[in-house]
């Protein structure tokens, strides 16, 4: 796996692992979940890849021989626009807010399954793309950032958990539209029952607790009854 390989109608990725015994299982077990599949063992020769080719999305290994993988991540979201998925051994919640701040649009700890790695690449590269003219978004009085994944209102931080931002942000990327419930379920709980709504309908209620002034008389998070939800402005 030493060049990108185009190939019509298939996502690339590039997997930048230096273990072999990762590398081998990825190549085959994305090869036939239908991906067209790079591998790099180095930083070098990651960045070689990127010089000549362009990945629909990139796996990255936190320790690599020749460097961290947090910088090369930094460097390929601010210079390349292509969503990283960070995964490694490395548990931390150090590590993990590192990498998502820097850019990573996704954290897999090791060891972990490929059927549920597979679901988070799906979900990633089903979302928009991001421009410099949207790394934000204001509704009301509150401000997110996808960037510094962050939520304020009038300045002030709303702490949010890691899923209650995804759900938000799957919200905002369709401003003014209604997100069914079956979009968000597999969109962030890659294949959960459809007949048990009631960890989607929890995270719903903790977000309306936390961006709107009065919960119970929702401005922004709206239900659509029988359908989904739908954010406003």
């Amino acid at each position: 796996m030493s060049a990108m390989v185009e190939t019509e109608g298939r996502q690339s990725v590039l997997v930048v692992e230096d273990e072999e015994s990762y590398q081998d299982a990825l190549a085959v077990g994305l090869a036939t979940e239908g991906f067209v599949v790079v591998g790099a063992k180095t930083l070098a020769d990651a960045r070689d890849i990127l010089a000549r080719s362009t990945p629909d999305i990139i796996l990255l290994d936190l320790m690599l021989p020749d460097g961290s993988g947090v910088d090369f991540c930094r460097e390929v979201f601010h210079s390349r626009g292509i969503p990283v998925i960070m995964v490694t051994a490395r548990t931390s919640e150090v590590d993990v807010v590192l990498g998502l701040e820097i850019g990573a649009a996704d954290y897999v700890t090791k060891p972990y399954r490929l059927r549920e790695l597979v679901a988070r690449m799906r979900a990633i590269l089903r979302r928009p793309p991001s421009t410099s003219d949207d790394d934000f978004i204001v509704f009301g009085d509150l401000k997110m950032d996808f960037v510094r994944r962050s939520v304020t209102r009038s300045g002030i931080d709303i702490e949010l958990s890691r899923k209650e931002f995804d759900l938000l942000a799957l919200f905002a990327s369709h401003l003014g539209q209604v997100v069914t419930r079956e979009v968000c379920l597999d969109t962030l709980w890659w294949g959960m029952q459809l007949s048990d709504t009631r960890t989607l309908d929890t995270h719903v209620k903790r977000l309306r607790q936390k961006i709107e002034l009065d919960p119970t008389q929702p401005r922004h998070l709206v239900t659509i009854r029988g359908v989904g939800f739908r954010l406003d402005a």
